[in-house]
């Protein structure tokens, strides 16, 4: 239900963002507000593909453009008149925080299953969260529209030097918040998969036979050695996977380049929605503790 929420969000943004927008730009030149209108469109139209066909790519763009929007209606409000003003905020505020809601990751991460797998999206770091990720959708925002519109407001050597570094960074960061969009718990007919670049070089299979039990991890677990923790920081209501002999990991390196090998015998991830995984699994004939 949250993503026909959202769709009708993103649809009605024109006629509920738009105004607002159109409103505090009347004093820019022709071409400025040209390239503004393109940059916006564009973008939008975007967001209408992502949200009429869900994937992991959509979710990127999901969770690029509708912050950005949000960031569009504040700054366009210091302009605007305050009924506009607050209906832009308000529609684009709702619009950001479906877009990051676990229903709609959840439905993105469907959009690539294959068969019978279902995919459970995990939790975005929360250390991410604070600072970083915000910071990295603004600078993806300014790479992409700084260098456009100075060059439109005839500032071309400015203009041209942030169109080349702008795009070559909000290249580079919008891959890297695409890992964010390809991280799952993946529950296969052979058992669950746990796939996460920012954790492991290779993705994990814990098959029915060697699985042991699936819980709820305790918010605040007891020291265990051996366990291989792969919440990111994400403790609150994770999910801990034991096996009845330990199995090997292969653990990503910091800098992405090769992989440190360990066995565990119990691994803790953070799924999104971890009892709606649990009850999955449980259907699906893994041993699960509620």
């Amino acid at each position: 239900m949250t993503i026909w929420f959202l769709r009708f969000t993103w649809i009605t943004l024109p006629l509920t963002a738009a105004p607002a927008i159109a409103d505090s730009v009347t004093d820019w030149s022709d071409a400025t507000r040209t390239v503004l209108e393109v940059l916006l469109w564009t973008s939008w139209s975007l967001g209408v593909v992502a949200v009429l066909a869900p994937r992991p790519l959509s979710l990127t763009v999901l969770r690029t453009v509708a912050p950005l929007f949000v960031v569009v209606s504040a700054l366009a409000a210091l302009d605007a008149p305050f009924a506009l003003a607050a209906l832009a905020i308000v529609a684009t505020g709702a619009n950001a925080v479906l877009a990051a809601s676990p229903p709609t990751a959840l439905a993105c991460a469907a959009g690539t299953a294959y068969g019978t797998e279902l995919r459970h999206p995990l939790k975005v770091p929360p250390a991410l969260l604070m600072g970083p990720l915000p910071l990295a959708v603004l600078f993806v925002g300014a790479g992409v529209a700084g260098g456009p519109l100075l060059l439109a407001d005839e500032a071309y050597l400015l203009g041209g030097i942030a169109l080349v570094v702008g795009f070559v960074v909000a290249g580079f960061l919008a891959r890297s918040l695409h890992t964010l969009s390809r991280r799952w718990a993946i529950l296969v007919p052979a058992g669950l998969v746990i796939v996460d670049p920012m954790t492991l070089a290779d993705p994990v299979l814990f098959t029915r036979e060697d699985t042991k039990l699936l819980e709820i991890a305790p918010r605040e677990p007891p020291p265990e050695p051996e366990a291989v923790d792969l919440r990111l920081g994400a403790v609150l209501t994770s999910v801990a996977i034991e096996t009845h002999d330990p199995i090997p990991i292969a653990r990503a390196l910091s800098n992405r380049r090769g992989a440190r090998l360990v066995t565990t015998p119990r691994a803790l991830f953070a799924p999104v929605r971890p009892h709606e995984l649990l009850g999955h699994a449980a259907e699906r004939r893994l041993p699960v503790r509620a």
